[in-house]
């Protein structure tokens, strides 16, 4: 396994956490991408120009490559909808199995991006907020990653912050990363870029929720830090 296939963010090897309050139950935001005739719960408004938005990133230190976002299922680009649910403007709220992330723009609209979420026995739900962000960090994975796949040390190197992959093009955390922390607590998850688009829609990582680089970049731009993050059930 190559560093960048790599998706590793959770802090700890052991149960992950549930950090809902809420009480048991179907929420109804979430979308069950299972049922027969499954279809998105909200409403296109407005669809950008994608070869424009999905074109070369300008103005970064490392290239935000073009990709082919005609391979994308059109329902994990960026898009407006309707968002008939009472979040407060600004926030985050995290679809892991519809594979969305909306940012709520206002009452009863939402930028909705797609993205890849946690692979079986690495999926959390609750809340969170943004505590910091970072421009093409460096990647740092917890020495459980390491334990879990010896592999990838090899591709490691010595950053400012301790063992890793510094900040740039082969960096699995890509242009950019939103840092999720409850209580003061650092979760060890973050929103982040990747360099491997073919991933967005899918269950990859350790946890974190990866999007294609051009729309972590939009979306870090509008997300501020102490944003609101839920991340549903």
């Amino acid at each position: 396994m190559t560093v960048s296939a790599l998706a590793g963010c959770a802090s700890n090897d052991g149960p992950v956490p549930d950090l809902s309050s809420a009480p048991g139950g179907p929420d109804p935001r979430v979308a069950d991408e299972n049922a027969v005739g499954a279809r998105p719960l909200t409403k296109t408004l407005a669809r950008p120009d994608y070869q424009a938005i999905y074109g070369e990133y300008p103005g970064e230190k490392f290239p935000i490559l073009a990709f082919d976002y005609t391979a994308v299922p059109q329902r994990y680009l960026r898009q407006t909808v309707v968002f008939p649910w009472a979040e407060p403007t600004g926030s985050i709220i995290v679809d892991p199995r519809g594979r969305h992330l909306y940012f709520v723009e206002e009452p009863g609209k939402a930028t909705r991006y797609g993205v890849g979420v946690g692979r079986e026995g690495f999926l959390w739900n609750g809340d969170a907020k943004v505590q910091f962000k970072r421009d093409w960090p460096d990647w740092v994975p917890p020495a459980e990653m390491i334990a879990r796949d010896p592999d990838i040390r090899a591709e490691l190197e010595q950053t400012p912050r301790g063992l890793g992959v510094r900040g740039g093009p082969k960096s699995p955390l890509g242009a950019r990363a939103m840092y999720l922390f409850r209580d003061k607590q650092d979760l060890g998850y973050r929103i982040h870029g990747t360099t491997e688009p073919e991933t967005i829609g899918t269950s990859v990582s350790s946890g974190c929720v990866r999007m294609v680089n051009q729309d972590i970049a939009n979306l870090y731009t509008r997300a501020q830090a102490g944003t609101p993050v839920t991340v549903l059930a």
